[in-house]
């Protein structure tokens, strides 16, 4: 058994640990209130641009089907993804998570020889090349508290831009959405071509909503039930015309649907190292409750010891 002064010295040690923990669950908790707050303002705002830029590319016709950000490549040779992560860690399996969620991706859907490349948000990205060896092409840092949809910009001007310019057939968005404060779902979705059509599960859904169904059910069925009830009608008159409609409106859908995806791993985030911090506040507790009855024990064998040497001494003496 450790010594009396082995065991304090660690019990006091697990203290001082427990109260940065403390102090990292309570900044964690200020964060994530913060965030969850900026991720409800705007989810309806996301989903109802990305139902709006789907309306009006149905009814563009034959702009919508040969628009640069639409139309679908017949060979995909080069695929982008942008991987959102944090910068710090104690954050449980957040990062880990995602980075793995890109790689099977990856594996399911690019297995055939594709070259994939990686543009980063947030330093634990590195980890994209770390563990699986893919290529990191850009880097950018990422803020704990986003506000503005400015903050966006860049990245999505390169990823238009490369998509654009043929660097890339198609471009992924790995990124973890904010369910609630214990639960945080990885996903990855396509963000170009934006396809009109499509059955990915999350295309261009985020939030509450991409647990409903697909975009394109969800889609049929808002307009069925508009249509039923004689509000709504998707008939659009495009001025100057379509395609100049659609070049202005789409890279705005890229750049909502990044912001978007960035608030809910910032919320995703905070809630994650709000609970891992809590978790290791509870063990500090649990730790301290033993070692103290370790000390205890430690103690109480060292007076009964004392005790018996005692007597030992006292029953030599009288004999």
């Amino acid at each position: 058994m450790a010594s009396i002064k082995d065991i304090q010295r660690r019990i006091k040690s697990v203290k001082n640990t427990k109260k940065v923990t403390k102090a990292m669950e309570m900044v964690a908790a200020a964060k994530m209130r913060r965030a969850i707050e900026s991720v409800l303002k705007t989810r309806t705002y996301a989903n109802l641009s990305w139902e709006t830029v789907l309306n009006i590319s149905k009814s563009a016709n034959g702009a919508a089907a040969s628009h640069k950000l639409l139309a679908k490549r017949d060979e995909v040779k080069t695929v982008g993804i942008i991987l959102i992560t944090s910068n710090r860690g104690l954050c449980a399996g957040f990062n880990t998570n995602i980075i793995t969620k890109a790689h099977k991706s990856i594996e399911k859907h690019h297995k055939d020889g594709k070259k994939v490349e990686f543009i980063t948000i947030g330093k634990k990205g590195a980890g994209a090349k770390k563990y699986y060896g893919y290529d990191i092409v850009a880097e950018f840092p990422k803020e704990d508290i986003i506000t503005e949809v400015k903050d966006v910009y860049d990245i999505a001007k390169l990823a238009i831009d490369d998509y654009v310019s043929g660097k890339y057939d198609k471009i992924m968005l790995a990124y973890t959405d904010y369910v609630n404060a214990v639960t945080q779902e990885p996903r990855v979705k396509q963000l170009l071509p934006v396809e009109i059509d499509s059955e990915d599960e999350y295309l261009g859904v985020v939030g509450e909503d991409s647990r409903v169904g697909t975009s394109k059910e969800m889609i049929e069925e808002k307009t069925e039930k508009h249509l039923s009830d004689d509000k709504y009608t998707f008939d659009y008159t495009f001025e100057p015309s379509p395609l100049e409609v659609l070049d202005e409106m789409i890279p705005r859908l890229i750049e909502v649907q990044l912001f978007q995806a960035l608030l809910e791993s910032n919320a995703s985030e905070h809630s994650a190292r709000m609970t891992a911090m809590h978790q290791a506040t509870d063990a500090a507790s649990d730790m301290i409750d033993e070692l103290t009855l370790s000390y205890n024990k430690a103690r109480q064998e060292k007076i009964t010891n004392e005790i018996a040497e005692i007597s030992a001494g006292a029953n030599a003496l009288q004999g």
